[in-house]
């Protein structure tokens, strides 16, 4: 269990966070609606867990990035995403395998996806991620990579070594069955991960995905009950509701001006990390976390300019 009140001990690190999984392009329409009746889209830097590495190092933490791009235009769109926002790219594995992209409406709720994959998958485990996990002290990961090998097989690796050397995990427990083999329970698979981690954060489709309608309070002990040492499911414009098992909170939405929501989650991990790892109280990071939520809900796409936190917290009065 992880207490709302407390503020987590890190040993020093060169790396504060190290985001393992998809880094992928966001195809997202001009247009809202979610008929697919746009006939343009635009191209976006996006992955969530590459999301969260870039906007949690734009808040003023230090982050890296492991993930596998095609040796193609896209991958080499990424690259230079990547390098243009003063990211490292020596986490980055180039493969023989197009670059996965997302097709996504642009959307005031939440985005419906349509997923195209073939790199993001085949990353390795190999001397970079090896040195990164080594010298970070939390590590993110989502669904994407746990759906297919070899990449499953790299993030079970990763885990037990986080484990082993005391780091924070979070998981992202973002459950869509498309981006899973046909004929695979991956639901299945995600419930088996809840108890090797420390923080999951669903929303509230995840939470449906995985286990069916239910009233959200429901669904959250579910997931405790499968082992999660802290939930934090959030609701939309309802805002969340936190749980550790022991105490129940619920937190109110901070947006008011919508634009886009994609990457709305992302956002919120990176300033929910961006906190804890600066010696807030759980509490006042899920706090700024949903601050950082309600400043990309403004901007349009996955990643936008963010100042640090410290802005943020005095924007949002907290």
């Amino acid at each position: 269990m992880i207490n709302l009140d407390e503020r987590f001990t890190f040993e020093d690190k060169p790396n504060d966070l190290l985001a393992v999984g998809e880094l992928l392009v966001d195809m997202i329409s001009n247009e809202y609606g979610d008929e697919w009746q746009s006939d343009g889209y635009t191209r976006f830097f996006g992955g969530s867990p590459s999301n969260i590495a870039i906007n949690a190092n734009k808040l003023g933490i230090r982050t890296q990035i492991s993930s596998a791009v095609g040796e193609d235009g896209l991958g080499t769109f990424l690259m230079k995403r990547l390098e243009a926002a003063g990211m490292s790219t020596n986490g980055i594995q180039r493969v023989d395998a197009a670059t996965s992209l997302v097709v996504l409406t642009q959307s005031q709720a939440s985005p419906i996806p349509i997923f195209y994959r073939d790199a993001d998958f085949r990353l390795t485990f190999d001397a970079n991620l090896e040195r990164a996990l080594k010298h970070s002290k939390a590590i993110h990961f989502s669904c994407w990579p746990i759906s297919r090998e070899p990449s499953r097989h790299v993030i079970e690796r990763v885990i037990e070594e986080a484990r082993n050397r005391g780091l924070l995990i979070g998981f992202d427990p973002n459950y869509h069955r498309m981006i899973w083999q046909r004929g695979e329970d991956g639901a299945r698979y995600v419930k088996s991960m809840l108890s090797k981690v420390d923080i999951v954060k669903p929303s509230e489709d995840d939470a449906e995905r995985l286990f069916g309608e239910d009233d959200p309070f429901n669904q959250i002990d579910k997931f405790l009950v499968l082992g999660a040492k802290l939930v934090i499911m959030t609701l939309g414009k309802r805002g969340a509701i936190v749980s550790n098992g022991n105490e129940t909170v619920s937190f109110p939405s901070l947006a008011t001006d919508v634009v886009d929501t994609t990457g709305a989650g992302d956002a919120f991990w990176s300033g929910f990390y961006a906190a804890l790892l600066q010696g807030y109280t759980v509490r006042d990071a899920l706090n700024l976390g949903f601050a950082v939520s309600a400043y990309k809900l403004r901007h349009i796409g996955a990643v936008v300019e963010l100042p640090k936190l410290e802005s943020i917290k005095e924007q949002f009065g907290l």
